[in-house]
């Protein structure tokens, strides 16, 4: 059941965090901004509506993710370890920026472009998202204060 577990949640965090993870990264970049600030460039109104769409629907499946992690903590009985704690935090925290403001944040920029001061906002919260995401995967790796594996 261990393998079982494991490769669910490793596989659903590569397809759907790392998914949601670079639409939300791409999107300031194709989306669209006012006409009297459009730089030359990639802007493009339907890619970046796609990458808004991948990203809020990739972190919707994205919750197999934790899902899959707790029940495989449980399973080993690792649940009190504070690895496994700091990262059921830090999970809480990126789903927590992405549902509350990167997504909003990319619909609104997508219904009423402005001079590109919310694009910029968008790229910094997608690098806290990103951030927050390469420290769970460490953790993950390092596994601090972990009991000794069996």
């Amino acid at each position: 059941m261990d393998h079982v577990l494991l490769s669910i949640h490793v596989l659903a965090s590569i397809v759907f965090v790392g998914g949601s993870a670079v639409a939300s990264s791409l999107f300031p970049r194709y989306a669209p901004v006012a006409p009297a600030a459009d730089p030359p460039g990639e802007r493009n109104p339907a890619v970046a509506a796609l990458l808004h769409r991948i990203t809020g629907g990739y972190a919707a499946f994205g919750v197999v993710v934790p899902v899959a992690g707790i029940a495989l903590a449980i399973v080993q009985g690792r649940m009190g370890e504070i690895w496994i704690n700091v990262a059921m935090v830090l999970t809480i925290v990126a789903g927590g920026l992405l549902a509350t403001q990167i997504w909003p944040r990319q619909r609104a920029a997508l219904s009423t472009p402005d001079d590109g001061r919310r694009l910029r906002t968008l790229s910094m919260l997608a690098g806290v998202y990103n951030l927050v995401w390469a420290i769970v995967v460490v953790l993950m790796i390092v596994r601090p204060g972990a009991a000794p594996d069996a």
